[in-house]
């Protein structure tokens, strides 16, 4: 059978034959998790990334773009954070989506790069005008004394991003927003996997699990040169 004909969404198991594009059987699993709405935010998924002492840590980011071709994913996030100083040292990192609901879970691995600014740009403006104004206001990861330090430092940065504000927040003249760039210290990360797997949930823990893997190679600028996956059925 043609394995563009097979719905991944309605799939028990993989197919005999294992799909050539896992991208296309993991974009579909995230459409309809995000559809249906499965979790508050069905969209999560854990990262992974390792510091210069190769301790590996771990968070929850949201994945808010998924390129089934030529195969990426973004996240978005402060430069300045853990994470991002760990990418910055590694880029290589580890995503891992799980939706209980479905039985179901996605693993990748691969390269983290920026994403071009423009795009960057362009989703900042996509977001509501509080989360534009806390992209400003926390320095993330960095040692905070109070939240009463917190709110402050958010206060007289919005008042000099031109916010009709008090220092501490108490406030803020919606009906006034000046329009608020993008900090350059945030942005959003390309994730070019090299590794993936599908897992589905089985009766009796006989669950179906592949895994696929391609080369990834650096090209232009931010661009990445991709091969061919290759499948392998794995026992779980």
């Amino acid at each position: 059978m043609d394995e563009n004909v097979i719905d991944p969404c309605s799939a028990k198991r993989l197919p005999k034959e294992l799909p050539t594009d896992p991208m296309r059987w993991a974009k579909a699993w995230l459409d309809e998790a995000v559809s249906r709405m499965v979790s508050r935010n069905p969209n999560t998924m854990t990262a992974i990334t390792v510091n210069e002492q190769g301790q590996p840590s771990g968070r929850q980011v949201l994945c808010k773009d998924f390129v089934e071709d030529p195969g990426y994913l973004v996240f978005y996030t402060n430069y300045k954070s853990d994470k991002s100083r760990h990418l910055e040292h590694n880029d290589r990192i580890a995503l891992l989506f799980h939706w209980d609901s479905f039985g179901r879970q996605v693993r990748l691995e691969g390269r983290a790069v920026r994403s071009p600014a423009e795009e960057s740009d362009a989703y900042f403006a996509s977001r509501d005008w509080g989360s534009q104004l806390g992209a400003w206001g926390s320095d993330q990861s960095a040692p905070l004394e109070s939240r009463a330090t917190l709110i402050a430092q958010v206060g007289r940065r919005a008042v000099k991003l031109g916010v009709n504000a008090a220092t501490s927040l108490k406030s803020i003249a919606r009906s006034d927003r000046p329009m608020i760039s993008r900090p350059p210290h945030w942005g959003g990360y390309r994730v070019w996997p090299h590794r993936i797997e599908l897992w589905i949930e089985g009766e009796d823990r006989i669950h179906d699990r592949a895994r696929w893997e391609r080369p990834v190679t650096p090209g232009d600028g931010d661009e990445f040169v991709v091969g061919n996956w290759t499948g392998t059925r794995l026992q779980p």
